[in-house]
């Protein structure tokens, strides 16, 4: 793997963080996986193209790896986002339904997990960071939205089918209250399925960024995979005439975000930095 990390720059206020779309696995991990393992089923598919211009002049932060090498959106040292319910670990070793992904006695010990997490998870997060600094030299607010996706049913981890779009805010704690409201009120007025910080309050991304008292603001969605692809076998199918009623939703959303920064800082753009 050439770069585990690829980022598209722009100079508006919003950054769009991609920890789950990556497919990339290298070869001696490959090589540790079973049969379910290298199906990647967990991968946050198409993502990439759903959100595809979406917003002009956005930043976007994109992991080429697979989630199976390395989970992005997870405590580097392993903490657990959701107590005492059904997750996956930072290097996970079974799949969403609780399945294993690793041949017999291949699962990463400790010293490959610190391995991983140097090559992989740290230069993500070393370029969110980067960008994050990047733009609030420029705006007063930057937000990193957090883009994922995932099976509309698995049993392992929720109950029934997931409303399409779940925001998540960490229970109102991660972004400015306004953020919070206007992008749960777009998305209920939208013919989608919507909740707030229900089963997914968002990952550690949204958790570990979030300063909204230092113009810092970070929020989760996570979309549920059968309003926008097809799901019946990996890799799941991009279905554009579901992805079309879905896009203008997210484009509102994110519009919304961009207008919150132009009305509540000095700084709107490069030529009126301080």
């Amino acid at each position: 793997m050439t770069n585990p990390v690829t980022t598209i720059i722009g100079s508006g206020p919003i950054i769009l963080g991609m920890p789950h779309t990556g497919t990339n696995i290298p070869r001696d991990i490959f090589a540790k996986l079973n049969g379910t393992g290298r199906d990647i089923t967990d991968t946050d598919w198409h993502i990439d193209k759903l959100y595809a211009g979406l917003l002009e002049d956005v930043t976007v932060v994109k992991a080429n790896f697979s989630r199976y090498v390395i989970d992005a959106n997870r405590d580097p040292y392993g903490v657990s986002l959701y107590p005492g319910q059904n997750t996956t670990t930072l290097c996970p070793t079974t799949d969403f339904e609780g399945q294993n992904i690793y041949l017999a006695g291949m699962e990463p010990s400790a010293t490959e997990i610190e391995s991983r997490r140097i090559r992989f998870h740290k230069p993500y997060h070393d370029e969110i960071k980067t960008q994050i600094e990047r733009l609030k030299s420029i705006h007063d607010h930057v937000i990193l939205y957090d883009c994922h996706s995932i099976r509309s049913v698995l049993p392992f981890l929720f109950e029934g089918e997931l409303p399409a779009l779940n925001i998540g805010t960490n229970d109102g704690v991660t972004c400015a209250k306004e953020i919070e409201q206007q992008s749960f009120e777009l998305c209920s007025q939208s013919p989608f399925g919507t909740v707030l910080n229900g089963r997914f309050k968002g990952g550690w991304t949204t958790r570990h960024y979030a300063d909204p008292s230092n113009g810092v603001h970070t929020i989760q969605m996570e979309t549920a995979q059968n309003a926008y692809l097809t799901e019946e076998k990996t890799p799941w199918t991009y279905d554009p005439q579901k992805a079309d009623e879905l896009r203008p939703v997210l484009v509102s959303i994110l519009t919304h975000m961009t207008n919150y920064v132009h009305q509540n800082g000095a700084r709107s753009g490069e030529t009126n930095v301080r």
